[in-house]
């Protein structure tokens, strides 16, 4: 038997010493709003720092019981227990999502929603560190609830399942949640601090083939080969990889291709992600893997059906420049320098549903570093440094960050005017539901 050839790495450490020197070079992210008074920033932060036990613990107990997609019914009742020694009253079960959460603090005004991811993978674990997000967005919103006298408006700390996968974001979106909020904040950890990281846009397709089954040797011609129709789709979309931007990804496997050799396959299957950094271009690339599909189908006498999307597609992240800007600004006080867009390569990225609601709301998604470079998600190296060391800080940090952030918006209407006007700028609200149909 042998052995697959390693891939070479050569590249890899070339980018990754060329990402060390702009890192090194970059300038701090700065703002020209003057945000919340010092009082209300530093209340903000010794909440935070007289309760950091119950922040860890929380994170901690997260990651020790990872819950998949959907069935995250531990993660949700300790938050709410959490919530409930604080003194705030937890809504769990909203927005038709069993494991969702809302708590609310305050009245009228402007409205802040952070957010709190708390699933994990199969196998993994916490591999993409969302014990991280969900302990760090609850500590935000715990301290920034103690400014909400001081400041006026309202603050909610919203449980989102099923980022991984589910779309759990965009469900409660449909049910209405974020009806009312004037502002997103959350966080992600990551390999550095950045601002305003890209994250693509993603749908899903399964593709189906129907061909006509035959004996294989007997009456070949009387067959119409489904996995034939299926091996040229995956040729055709390998070819189009190389006239597509560089900022694309389409990646599939074929999940059905027959039982036995000597029966012509009457079904095959695929199912392909396609991933764009902007709801246009996704869109394109979409109806591009259609026109192949189809295409193949007619080269080998076989039907075709594309079912897309099983869960919600996910939009890129739509950032909001001027909210990020504070969030950098209190990190840098930190000790963090949290970079712009462009520092670290933006290939180096996923997709969330955080996406459809930034298209909804101005958000912020900032990644918060766990001083590992080389650190890459969804492996097992993150899992540990979910609770190790630099991922206990990462939390206490990011709390820090997303209360003071949340106190900025809601103190300076000034800053509020400009995020406003920057999500309009870009746009203004997309009909996220309708957009790919």
């Amino acid at each position: 038997m042998t052995k697959p050839a390693q891939p070479d790495d050569s590249y890899l450490r070339s980018v990754a010493a060329a990402t060390e020197r702009a890192v090194a070079s970059a300038e701090p992210i700065r703002s020209e709003f003057t945000g919340a008074s010092e009082t209300s920033l530093a209340g903000a932060e010794q909440w935070v720092t007289q309760h950091a036990e119950d922040l860890l613990a929380l994170s901690h107990d997260l990651h020790e019981h990872p819950e998949e997609a959907f069935a995250e019914h531990r993660s949700a009742g300790e938050v709410a227990e959490l919530l409930g020694r604080h003194g705030h009253e937890t809504e769990v079960g909203v927005g038709g999502l069993a494991t969702a959460l809302r708590a609310t603090t305050g009245s009228g005004g402007p409205h802040v929603a952070v957010l709190a991811e708390y699933d994990a993978l199969p196998g993994i674990g916490h591999g993409c560190g969302h014990n991280i997000i969900c302990s760090a967005g609850v500590g935000g919103f715990l301290a920034a609830a103690g400014a909400v006298e001081r400041t006026g408006g309202r603050v909610s700390l919203f449980g989102t399942p099923a980022e991984e996968g589910g779309g759990g974001k965009e469900h409660l979106a449909r049910a209405g949640l974020f009806d009312d909020v004037d502002a997103v904040v959350m966080l992600h950890p990551f390999s550095h601090d950045i601002a305003t990281h890209p994250f693509l846009g993603r749908r899903q397709v399964e593709i189906v083939f129907r061909g006509v089954a035959a004996h294989a040797s007997a009456q070949p011609f009387m067959g119409r080969n489904a996995l034939d129709a299926a091996v040229s789709a995956y040729q055709g979309i390998a070819a189009m990889r190389q006239h597509i931007p560089s900022t694309d990804r389409v990646h599939g496997v074929i999940t059905d291709g027959g039982k036995r050799p000597n029966v012509v396959p009457d079904r095959a299957a695929m199912l392909f992600y396609a991933r764009s950094p902007e709801p246009e271009s996704l869109r394109d690339l979409a109806g591009r893997i259609e026109s192949i599909a189809e295409g193949a189908a007619r080269m080998t006498g076989c039907g075709v059906e594309l079912r897309w999307d099983d869960n919600p597609a996910y939009l890129p992240i739509r950032h909001n420049e001027a909210l990020a800007a504070h969030w950098a600004r209190h990190q840098q006080a930190r000790g963090r320098t949290s970079l712009p867009r462009g520092v670290v390569p933006e290939y180096l990225t996923g997709s969330t549903d955080l996406g459809n609601i930034s298209y909804r709301v101005p958000s912020i998604h900032p990644m918060i570093g766990l001083g590992d470079a080389n650190l890459s998600l969804h492996t097992e190296e993150f899992a540990a440094a979910a609770v190790s060391e630099a991922g206990d800080r990462a939390v206490i940090d990011g709390a820090i960050g997303l209360a003071m952030t949340t106190v900025d918006y809601l103190s300076d209407e000034t800053l509020r005017a400009a995020v406003q006007k920057e999500f309009h700028s870009q746009g203004g609200p997309l009909d996220v539901p309708t957009y790919f149909t």
